[in-house]
Protein backbone atom coordinates (compact mmCIF):
# COMPACT_ATOMS: atom_id res chain seq x y z
CA UNK A 1 0.00 0.00 0.00
CA UNK A 2 1.60 3.78 -0.59
CA UNK A 3 2.34 5.78 1.97
CA UNK A 4 -0.20 8.37 0.80
CA UNK A 5 -2.98 5.31 1.65
CA UNK A 6 -4.30 5.58 -1.47
CA UNK A 7 -4.69 1.67 -2.91
CA UNK A 8 -2.66 1.24 -6.11
CA UNK A 9 -5.76 1.24 -8.79
CA UNK A 10 -6.83 4.94 -7.18
CA UNK A 11 -2.73 5.91 -7.90
CA UNK A 12 -3.24 4.61 -12.01
CA UNK A 13 -6.89 6.19 -11.76
CA UNK A 14 -5.49 9.54 -10.88
CA UNK A 15 -1.99 9.13 -13.29
CA UNK A 16 -4.76 8.61 -16.23
CA UNK A 17 -7.02 11.43 -14.94
CA UNK A 18 -4.10 13.69 -14.99
CA UNK A 19 -3.27 12.71 -18.45
CA UNK A 20 -6.46 12.81 -19.74
CA UNK A 21 -7.12 16.13 -18.49
CA UNK A 22 -3.86 17.64 -20.01
CA UNK A 23 -4.26 15.97 -23.51
CA UNK A 24 -7.71 16.55 -23.56
CA UNK A 25 -7.39 20.34 -22.60
CA UNK A 26 -5.10 20.16 -25.71
CA UNK A 27 -7.85 19.06 -27.72
CA UNK A 28 -10.36 21.35 -27.02
CA UNK A 29 -8.12 24.19 -27.79
CA UNK A 30 -6.78 22.87 -30.82
CA UNK A 31 -10.07 21.82 -32.09
CA UNK A 32 -10.95 25.45 -33.22
CA UNK A 33 -7.83 26.21 -34.98
CA UNK A 34 -7.81 23.36 -38.31
CA UNK A 35 -11.65 24.66 -37.93
CA UNK A 36 -11.10 28.52 -38.99
CA UNK A 37 -7.82 28.36 -40.51
CA UNK A 38 -7.55 28.36 -44.66
CA UNK A 39 -7.63 24.47 -45.67
CA UNK A 40 -4.36 23.21 -46.61
CA UNK A 41 -2.63 26.12 -44.88
CA UNK A 42 0.70 25.32 -43.05
CA UNK A 43 -1.49 26.26 -39.78
CA UNK A 44 -4.18 23.82 -40.98
CA UNK A 45 -2.57 21.38 -41.25
CA UNK A 46 0.38 21.78 -38.12
CA UNK A 47 -2.61 22.22 -35.65
CA UNK A 48 -4.36 19.42 -37.84
CA UNK A 49 -1.83 16.75 -36.71
CA UNK A 50 -1.87 18.59 -32.90
CA UNK A 51 -5.50 17.97 -32.47
CA UNK A 52 -5.43 14.04 -33.83
CA UNK A 53 -2.23 13.33 -31.53
CA UNK A 54 -4.41 15.30 -28.84
CA UNK A 55 -7.58 12.67 -29.69
CA UNK A 56 -5.68 9.71 -29.77
CA UNK A 57 -3.50 10.63 -26.19
CA UNK A 58 -7.34 11.52 -24.41
CA UNK A 59 -8.92 8.30 -26.13
CA UNK A 60 -5.81 6.10 -24.95
CA UNK A 61 -5.86 7.61 -20.80
CA UNK A 62 -10.12 7.20 -21.10
CA UNK A 63 -9.90 3.36 -21.58
CA UNK A 64 -7.39 3.49 -18.70
CA UNK A 65 -9.74 5.70 -16.35
CA UNK A 66 -12.72 3.23 -17.06
CA UNK A 67 -11.22 0.41 -17.04
CA UNK A 68 -9.57 1.76 -13.60
CA UNK A 69 -13.53 2.48 -12.36
CA UNK A 70 -15.01 -0.96 -13.87
CA UNK A 71 -12.19 -2.75 -11.65
CA UNK A 72 -13.20 -0.63 -8.16
CA UNK A 73 -16.22 2.12 -9.19
CA UNK A 74 -16.39 3.16 -5.73
CA UNK A 75 -12.71 3.43 -4.62
CA UNK A 76 -12.30 5.39 -7.79
CA UNK A 77 -15.21 7.89 -7.30
CA UNK A 78 -15.55 8.17 -3.57
CA UNK A 79 -17.96 10.87 -3.84
CA UNK A 80 -20.10 8.92 -5.71
CA UNK A 81 -22.17 5.50 -3.93
CA UNK A 82 -23.61 3.30 -6.79
CA UNK A 83 -21.47 1.18 -7.61
CA UNK A 84 -23.53 0.16 -10.64
CA UNK A 85 -24.12 3.44 -11.45
CA UNK A 86 -20.88 4.22 -11.13
CA UNK A 87 -19.31 1.26 -13.88
CA UNK A 88 -22.35 1.94 -16.05
CA UNK A 89 -21.63 5.66 -16.50
CA UNK A 90 -17.84 6.34 -15.84
CA UNK A 91 -16.97 2.41 -17.02
CA UNK A 92 -18.87 1.23 -19.68
CA UNK A 93 -19.83 4.72 -21.37
CA UNK A 94 -16.64 6.16 -20.98
CA UNK A 95 -14.81 3.69 -22.28
CA UNK A 96 -17.32 3.77 -25.40
CA UNK A 97 -16.73 7.17 -25.56
CA UNK A 98 -13.24 6.54 -25.48
CA UNK A 99 -13.25 4.04 -28.39
CA UNK A 100 -15.29 6.43 -30.25
CA UNK A 101 -12.53 9.38 -30.07
CA UNK A 102 -9.49 6.59 -31.35
CA UNK A 103 -11.76 5.67 -33.96
CA UNK A 104 -13.00 8.78 -35.24
CA UNK A 105 -9.30 10.57 -34.82
CA UNK A 106 -7.30 7.36 -36.69
CA UNK A 107 -10.28 7.10 -39.39
CA UNK A 108 -9.87 10.48 -40.10
CA UNK A 109 -6.12 10.34 -40.28
CA UNK A 110 -6.09 7.34 -42.36
CA UNK A 111 -8.59 9.44 -44.71
CA UNK A 112 -6.11 12.63 -45.15
CA UNK A 113 -3.14 10.04 -45.53
CA UNK A 114 -4.53 7.60 -48.06
CA UNK A 115 -6.90 10.13 -50.01
CA UNK A 116 -4.33 8.81 -53.19
CA UNK A 117 -4.22 5.20 -52.32
CA UNK A 118 -8.32 4.51 -51.06
CA UNK A 119 -7.46 0.90 -50.24
CA UNK A 120 -5.02 1.73 -48.11
CA UNK A 121 -7.88 2.96 -46.15
CA UNK A 122 -8.23 -0.94 -44.97
CA UNK A 123 -5.31 -1.05 -43.29
CA UNK A 124 -5.54 -3.68 -39.93
CA UNK A 125 -5.51 -0.83 -36.94
CA UNK A 126 -8.78 1.21 -39.02
CA UNK A 127 -10.38 -1.91 -39.49
CA UNK A 128 -10.07 -2.89 -35.69
CA UNK A 129 -11.42 0.00 -34.63
CA UNK A 130 -14.58 -0.63 -36.33
CA UNK A 131 -15.11 -3.82 -34.82
CA UNK A 132 -13.76 -2.50 -31.45
CA UNK A 133 -16.07 0.37 -31.32
CA UNK A 134 -19.10 -1.72 -32.20
CA UNK A 135 -18.87 -3.96 -29.79
CA UNK A 136 -18.17 -1.24 -27.37
CA UNK A 137 -21.58 0.00 -28.65
CA UNK A 138 -23.67 -2.77 -28.46
CA UNK A 139 -22.45 -3.46 -24.55
CA UNK A 140 -22.85 0.09 -23.66
CA UNK A 141 -26.44 -0.82 -24.92
CA UNK A 142 -27.03 -3.61 -23.08
CA UNK A 143 -25.77 -1.85 -19.59
CA UNK A 144 -28.22 0.67 -20.54
CA UNK A 145 -31.31 -1.50 -20.04
CA UNK A 146 -29.29 -3.39 -17.27
CA UNK A 147 -29.09 -0.15 -15.10
CA UNK A 148 -31.78 2.07 -16.66
CA UNK A 149 -30.18 4.66 -17.29
CA UNK A 150 -31.76 5.46 -21.05
CA UNK A 151 -29.48 8.58 -21.66
CA UNK A 152 -26.24 6.39 -22.35
CA UNK A 153 -27.96 4.81 -25.70
CA UNK A 154 -26.99 8.30 -27.05
CA UNK A 155 -23.37 6.81 -27.09
CA UNK A 156 -24.03 3.19 -29.10
CA UNK A 157 -26.42 5.14 -31.54
CA UNK A 158 -23.32 7.52 -32.56
CA UNK A 159 -21.14 4.68 -32.28
CA UNK A 160 -23.09 1.95 -34.60
CA UNK A 161 -23.48 5.20 -37.06
CA UNK A 162 -20.15 5.93 -36.85
CA UNK A 163 -19.07 2.08 -37.71
CA UNK A 164 -21.98 2.03 -40.57
CA UNK A 165 -20.44 4.81 -42.40
CA UNK A 166 -16.65 4.46 -42.00
CA UNK A 167 -17.38 1.02 -43.82
CA UNK A 168 -19.03 2.06 -46.54
CA UNK A 169 -16.50 4.72 -47.24
CA UNK A 170 -13.42 2.12 -46.73
CA UNK A 171 -15.32 -0.36 -48.87
CA UNK A 172 -16.20 1.91 -52.10
CA UNK A 173 -14.54 0.48 -55.22
CA UNK A 174 -14.39 3.97 -56.70
CA UNK A 175 -14.55 6.42 -54.33
CA UNK A 176 -15.06 10.31 -55.27
CA UNK A 177 -12.41 12.27 -55.80
CA UNK A 178 -13.83 14.56 -53.14
CA UNK A 179 -15.20 11.92 -50.79
CA UNK A 180 -11.89 11.10 -48.94
CA UNK A 181 -12.18 14.66 -47.62
CA UNK A 182 -16.19 14.71 -46.78
CA UNK A 183 -14.76 12.10 -44.21
CA UNK A 184 -12.06 13.66 -43.08
CA UNK A 185 -13.78 16.77 -41.73
CA UNK A 186 -16.83 13.97 -40.48
CA UNK A 187 -14.26 11.94 -38.24
CA UNK A 188 -12.48 14.35 -37.07
CA UNK A 189 -15.20 17.42 -36.23
CA UNK A 190 -16.63 14.12 -34.74
CA UNK A 191 -13.95 13.62 -32.68
CA UNK A 192 -14.15 16.99 -31.60
CA UNK A 193 -18.18 16.31 -30.64
CA UNK A 194 -17.14 13.87 -28.51
CA UNK A 195 -14.40 14.96 -26.67
CA UNK A 196 -16.51 18.39 -25.59
CA UNK A 197 -19.02 15.81 -24.66
CA UNK A 198 -17.14 14.01 -22.20
CA UNK A 199 -16.21 17.74 -21.05
CA UNK A 200 -19.77 18.33 -20.47
CA UNK A 201 -20.56 15.26 -19.19
CA UNK A 202 -17.60 13.56 -17.09
CA UNK A 203 -16.68 17.36 -16.08
CA UNK A 204 -20.05 18.39 -14.75
CA UNK A 205 -20.57 15.73 -12.38
CA UNK A 206 -17.46 17.21 -10.26
CA UNK A 207 -19.07 20.59 -10.29
CA UNK A 208 -22.51 20.23 -11.03
CA UNK A 209 -23.70 16.17 -10.59
CA UNK A 210 -27.46 17.48 -11.13
CA UNK A 211 -26.40 18.72 -14.85
CA UNK A 212 -23.98 15.73 -15.60
CA UNK A 213 -26.78 13.40 -17.23
CA UNK A 214 -28.58 16.32 -18.52
CA UNK A 215 -29.70 15.88 -22.56
CA UNK A 216 -29.46 19.70 -22.87
CA UNK A 217 -25.83 20.02 -21.86
CA UNK A 218 -25.02 16.78 -23.96
CA UNK A 219 -26.84 18.25 -26.95
CA UNK A 220 -24.64 21.38 -27.35
CA UNK A 221 -21.39 19.75 -28.50
CA UNK A 222 -23.77 17.48 -30.72
CA UNK A 223 -25.81 20.43 -32.66
CA UNK A 224 -22.25 22.61 -32.97
CA UNK A 225 -20.66 19.87 -34.57
CA UNK A 226 -23.49 18.63 -36.77
CA UNK A 227 -23.27 22.15 -38.05
CA UNK A 228 -19.65 22.54 -38.82
CA UNK A 229 -19.59 19.03 -40.69
CA UNK A 230 -22.74 20.07 -42.69
CA UNK A 231 -21.51 23.36 -43.43
CA UNK A 232 -18.17 22.04 -44.32
CA UNK A 233 -19.07 19.22 -46.49
CA UNK A 234 -21.54 21.77 -48.40
CA UNK A 235 -18.30 24.13 -49.13
CA UNK A 236 -16.24 21.24 -50.29
CA UNK A 237 -19.05 20.45 -52.79
CA UNK A 238 -19.96 23.83 -53.70
CA UNK A 239 -16.23 24.53 -54.77
CA UNK A 240 -15.98 21.22 -56.32
CA UNK A 241 -18.86 22.37 -58.63
CA UNK A 242 -17.07 25.61 -59.21
CA UNK A 243 -13.96 23.39 -60.20
CA UNK A 244 -16.05 21.07 -62.89
CA UNK A 245 -18.00 24.45 -64.40
CA UNK A 246 -14.60 26.08 -64.76
CA UNK A 247 -13.16 23.00 -66.54
CA UNK A 248 -15.87 21.93 -68.47
CA UNK A 249 -16.40 25.99 -69.65
CA UNK A 250 -12.85 25.74 -71.51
Amino acid sequence: MPASGMSEIVLVFEGFVVLHILAGSLGLVSFWIPIISRKGSLQHRQWGRVFTRSMLVTGTAAIGISVSTLIDPTQTHPHLANAEWIRGIFGWMMLGLATLTLNLAWYGHCCLLNKTEHRRNLEWRNISLQALLLVASINCAWQSFRIGELIMLGMPAIGIATVVSNLAFMLKREPASIDWLKEHIKALVGAGISVYTAFFAFGAVRTIPTLALHPGLWSIPLVVGLGLIIYHRLQIERQARAVTARVTSR
